[in-house]
């Protein structure tokens, strides 16, 4: 087990570590100013694919924390990053919003409901029939299923939301194909985050607040994986699974020098 002091760069989720209802979390913009001025690696990582990465900035900006643009990493950009690599230039059929269908763009994807290599179902407030219809035939007629993220629900003032994992279970029955899934808790995602930051597995942090995703998705990848209890996590959901993580601390707060 490696010391926290041989970590020479960070990935962390967002909501639940950083922020909490759009409020930051205490001791989280004081890490990311830690982690400047050491000029250590970070990214920021979100299952959620239906913001670019400008537009969580900005997001984040407003609750007070300073993070770039290029120090956030969506699971839309990790779906292009591997898309691209399966097929450079290839096409798609999307179903989400802006962050999925910029990231493919600037992937070089075309997209098209013509013949796609690729079906591509991502986060979005406005799931419709007509397309879940059409992304069911196009399978049906060989394109590959692809999904951003495997979170059945999101969070919403008046209660849960169905989301993406939802509506992929719905095509899957009416299809009988199991998609790929790119995000949390798969490492690709994490494999695809080193590789932007130029990092190695061997002396990189993750810190997350979920277990089922962001430190089984950790551990897998071989990383030194932190839980902090500022989101959904309890010593109970601790103890409802087999692996742990490396570290387990109230907040980012513990993380400050």
């Amino acid at each position: 087990m490696r010391n926290r002091d041989e970590i020479e760069c960070w990935l962390t989720d967002m909501d639940g570590v950083l922020v909490h209802e759009n409020h930051p979390v205490p001791g989280a913009a004081e890490l990311l100013q830690q982690w400047r001025d050491e000029k250590k690696p970070y990214l920021v990582l979100t299952n959620n694919s239906i913001f670019t990465p400008r537009d969580l900035s900005a997001r984040l900006k407003a609750s007070g924390l300073d993070v770039p643009e290029s120090a956030i990493w969506t699971s839309a950009l990790a779906t292009a990053d591997f898309l691209r690599q399966q097929i450079p230039g290839g096409s798609a059929f999307v179903i989400g919003e802006a962050g999925i269908t910029t990231a493919l763009h600037e992937a070089g994807f075309i997209m098209t409901e013509t013949n796609p290599d690729y079906v591509v179902i991502g986060e979005t407030r406005n799931y419709s029939f007509e397309a879940i219809t059409k992304a069911i035939r196009l399978i049906g007629n060989g394109s590959r299923f692809i999904v951003t993220n495997p979170d059945a629900t999101g969070p919403s003032a008046d209660g849960p939301l169905p989301a993406t994992g939802a509506v992929a279970a719905l095509i899957t029955k009416a299809t009988g194909r199991e998609p790929y899934i790119v995000g949390k808790p798969n490492p690709m995602m994490f494999r695809s985050a080193l590789n932007r930051i130029g990092a190695h597995s061997e002396t990189t942090g993750m810190i997350g607040d979920r277990m089922d995703t962001d430190i089984v998705a950790g551990i897998e990848a071989g990383l030194h994986t932190v839980l902090v209890l500022t989101g959904i996590s309890d010593q109970k959901e601790i103890d409802r699974y087999p692996f742990r993580p490396t570290e387990v601390l109230d907040s980012v707060a513990d993380l400050l020098n």
